[in-house]
């Protein structure tokens, strides 16, 4: 059956019972409407076009109609143009070759004498414009930028975007129509006219100054829209044309950046927006969102900064979830650039952290994290200890480490830190990052005063609750340490039975420190080796713990016969790491009193940057009621050049690709002194040139690693060769000091400086140093120069190396190198030495990444650099 017109084929469509029946009658009516296309009946093409449309939008193949539908267009009749021009848009797009020809029929369609005919023409370039019509075409859409229709005016800005989208060079063809359409008064002009504009403003940078001319009358078109009354024509919820408010807003945000002559015209225009505009509609909504936008991003006064955000903290408390999930989204952006203005929000924002919207709590939770400061940080971290224990499990990993930064940065007293990161511990042990654990242990290793009273909360906590893994590596690995402060007799004087502490504890702690015996403290440690969350990891530092603790006098015979025994049954189990340790264990029993010296307490391990950051030996021990923040002095904070710890590795790493590459480091502190020769002997295999100073921090990407590290990955690396390198031997191995004779001093080398970097007047060279006493350890002095008059701000020198060597960096001197000044980084290379073999790997090459800013321009340059004469190492 054959349909005559649209309505009929719809009728005939829908009264099809299958999906079978229709796709039947479909594809008849398509064989029927491609076999009248062979006629010539204009009235039949114009009915047989309308059934194809209907069918394309069903989905059924129309292509074959392309064709009819460029003949309709080329009939003088409006109806037959109209209906063209709707299956142009729907049937062809910018990559068909069919396109090509409807050049010429919009071409001679644009200059018609009827404006619709017009407009039809303009709306189907609009939508399917290539680059090749756009060039075609632009000089015809330039003239009828300036036609006297406002209908046609309205399209044609329409059609110069498309332009300058698909032609961005051609954009001054329409900078001078576009400023002349801001000045119409008809409102669909003028909000085509502005859309056009912002994108020829975001495209071309040199048209920007142009339009900042404009400002004046843009503030006069809002002032105008934001003071008429009632607008039947443009009200939308009481509120005069929203759209173009929103249109005039994001225009001057972007005429107002950087620019504080225009963004001062625009101040009182904007804060009288943002009063007036009624927050009670979402429309009204929506302006104020562009207002805040645009006061953050223009010059504003510090007022109206402070106002946009007191809006952002209204939409906090508004019943729409999208509403508020922008207001955090933006706070997050604009935290940084007025803490104090954000902060006044600090309970509403907390509160989000309820929310039922599992976005507006992540939203919500990453905002806090950047409210913590020192004045309020006891305050959030117990909200963000709260919210840990009602959190969903995808949320813990980031929140511990947060939580870690947070106490690391700001904590009033090491007690304070302390007891974070045991409630966490307790709260979310199986999703706490290794580094967090290796930095907590670092800490309670530089706190002597704290260590009996975090091994005693230790003990406790894993003693109800067993099941959290990071929990039971640092009680396990404490205990091991530690566990003798807290037995029976290890805190007790031998003359009084008041307890007494061997470590300058206050009475506060000293009445929180449990007296527990051996025997509990031993039961403990076992039980955890028979529990089902036990793995491979635990096992090993249960181990190592239980060897430690039988070396220490406070524990009794019995209990080392029982701690050997266990020792005993693991020399034959099938896992090969933990074989191996329970031999090396089971025969250190039989080494005697040198037994005690191998396991004696790790020294302090030294202080290096990490993922959460550096832990300071400078804040107060005090109570948890009270103490002050004391902050990094120069000769303990690390100075970093760029990303973090844990940016940098990432960014080498994904830049060079190398194991071997050593990124930006910060300064560690120098060891106790009475651990210093330990400290001293384990330098001695990096070449350490000057032991009273303080080692410098090894990037994780160097595969440097010394021997007071914390605790081992989940890698099975074994824990008792990571306490001391030089306490693994004898003590009367190395001669007394009296008996070796000093060294001859090195002959000083001739220093010759080597340029690697001079550009935009930013100079670096590189001074490298060796000495006859260390064979391929190159010592290398970075200069950073300005020759010119700008001062170079925000230095970041990353370094690389081959893999075969290995790098060391202490911080620069200073990030900002100042007119006449010089700044500093030292490096330090260890390439491999031995012959011709190694003769091309000892070549010192570098691979540096250096990004600074001057003059306000940021640069980020990678440069490669070989100049150093070759076997500069001794390697050759």
């Amino acid at each position: 059956m054959v349909y005559h017109n649209l309505k009929a084929l719809i009728k005939g469509i829908r009264s099809c019972k299958t999906v079978a029946d229709e796709r039947a009658l479909i594809q008849q009516e398509s064989a029927a409407i491609r076999a009248s296309f062979r006629e010539e009946d204009s009235y039949a093409r114009h009915n047989n076009i309308a059934k194809l449309l209907y069918i394309h939008m069903l989905g059924s193949p129309a292509h074959f109609g392309q064709i009819e539908c460029l003949k309709l267009v080329a009939s003088p009749r409006f109806a037959d143009k109209r209906l063209g021009y709707l299956g142009i848009m729907l049937l062809l797009d910018e990559s068909q070759e069919v396109l090509t020809l409807v050049t010429n029929s919009l071409k001679n369609d644009m200059n018609h004498s009827n404006m619709y005919a017009v407009g039809l023409a303009l709306c189907t370039f609009a939508n399917i414009a290539s680059e090749e019509m756009s060039r075609d075409l632009a000089n015809e859409i330039e003239k009828l930028l300036g036609s006297s229709n406002t209908y046609i005016r309205k399209k044609a800005s329409l059609c110069a975007l498309r332009v300058i989208k698909k032609v961005p060079d051609l954009v001054d063809h329409f900078t001078t129509q576009a400023k002349n359409l801001l000045t119409d008064r008809n409102h669909g002009v003028l909000l085509t006219a502005i859309t056009l504009a912002t994108e020829m403003v975001r495209i071309d940078a040199g048209v920007l100054e142009e339009f900042r001319n404009a400002v004046p009358l843009l503030v006069r078109h809002l002032k105008s829209l934001v003071t008429t009354g009632y607008s039947p024509e443009h009200d939308v919820s009481g509120i005069t044309d929203p759209f173009l408010q929103v249109k005039i807003i994001r225009l001057l945000r972007l005429l107002g950046k950087g620019d504080e002559k225009a963004s001062e015209l625009m101040n009182d225009i904007l804060a009288q927006v943002a009063t007036n505009t009624d927050s009670t509609k979402n429309v009204g909504n929506s302006i104020l969102y562009e207002t805040v936008l645009c006061v953050l991003d223009i010059e504003a006064d510090s007022g109206l900064r402070v106002m946009a955000i007191n809006i952002l903290g209204k939409f906090l408390s508004n019943r729409d979830n999208n509403i508020r999930y922008v207001a955090l989204n933006t706070l997050n952006k604009v935290v940084a650039m007025d803490t104090n203005a954000v902060q006044r929000h600090r309970n509403i924002i907390l509160d989000c952290l309820r929310d039922g919207d599992i976005s507006i709590r992540r939203r919500a939770l990453e905002l806090s994290y950047a409210l913590i400061n020192e004045q309020n940080v006891r305050i959030l971290v117990r909200e963000l200890l709260a919210f840990l224990e009602v959190a969903d499990d995808e949320f813990k990993l980031n929140l511990t480490t947060q939580i870690s930064l947070a106490a690391e940065r700001f904590a009033p007293n090491k007690r304070w830190h302390i007891d974070t990161v045991l409630r966490f511990l307790k709260l979310a042990g199986n999703f706490v990052r290794e580094e967090i654990l290796s930095a907590f242990i670092r800490l309670v290793a530089h706190t002597p005063e704290l260590q009996a009273y975090t091994t005693s909360k230790l003990y406790t906590a894993l003693k109800s609750d067993i099941s959290q893994e990071s929990l039971t590596l640092a009680a396990t690995w404490l205990i091991g340490e530690y566990g003798d402060i807290v037995i029976e007799g290890g805190l007790v004087d031998e003359e009084t039975p008041k307890p007494v502490s061997k470590h300058p504890v206050t009475a506060v702690l000293l009445a929180e420190i449990l007296q527990i015996s051996d025997q509990e403290l031993v039961d403990l440690i076992l039980s955890i080796l028979d529990s089902p969350y036990a793995n491979y990891l635990t096992r090993q530092y249960v181990l190592a713990a239980i060897t430690k603790m039988a070396s220490r006098p406070t524990i009794s015979p019995s209990q080392k016969e029982r701690i050997a025994g266990i020792l005993s049954q693991y020399t034959t189990t099938p896992e090969l790491e933990l074989q191996q340790r329970a031999v090396e264990f089971a025969s250190l029993f039989n080494l005697g009193e040198l037994r005690e010296g191998v396991l004696e307490r790790m020294p302090p391990p030294e202080l290096k940057a990490t993922v959460m950051g550096v832990v300071s030996e400078n804040k107060p021990v005090g109570s948890s009621s009270g103490g002050d923040l004391i902050g990094l002095d120069e000769a303990t904070s690390p100075t970093t050049n760029g990303p973090s710890a844990s940016g940098s590795h990432g960014l080498i790493d994904d830049l060079f690709n190398t194991s071997g590459s050593s990124a930006n480091a910060g300064t560690s502190s120098p060891a106790p002194k009475s651990q210093q020769s330990t400290i001293d002997d384990i330098l001695g295999l990096f070449g350490a040139s000057d032991t009273t100073s303080p080692p410098p921090a090894t990037s994780p990407l160097a595969g440097l690693s010394t021997a007071a590290s914390p605790p081992p990955s989940a890698g099975g690396a074994d824990l008792l060769a990571s306490l001391s390198i030089s306490q693994s031997r004898p003590p009367a191995a190395s001669p007394p000091p009296a008996a070796q004779a000093p060294a001859p001093p090195a002959p000083a080398s001739k220093l010759t400086q080597y340029t690697a970097y001079d550009k935009n007047s930013f100079k670096i060279t590189l001074t490298p140093q060796t000495s006859a006493a260390k064979p391929g350890v190159v010592m290398i002095l970075a200069r950073f120069q300005v020759s010119g008059s700008s001062s170079v701000t925000g230095i970041a020198f990353q370094a690389a190396v081959p893999k075969s060597q290995q790098l060391q960096m202490l911080p620069m001197s200073n990030s900002t190198v100042n007119p006449g000044a010089t700044e500093t980084q030292q490096m330090r290379v260890v390439a491999p030495v031995g012959g011709l073999k190694y003769a091309n790997q000892s070549n010192v090459r570098l691979r540096l990444k250096i990004r600074y800013t001057i003059d306000g321009q940021d640069t980020e340059e990678t440069v490669d650099f070989s100049g150093f004469p070759p076997g500069l190492t001794g390697g050759a």
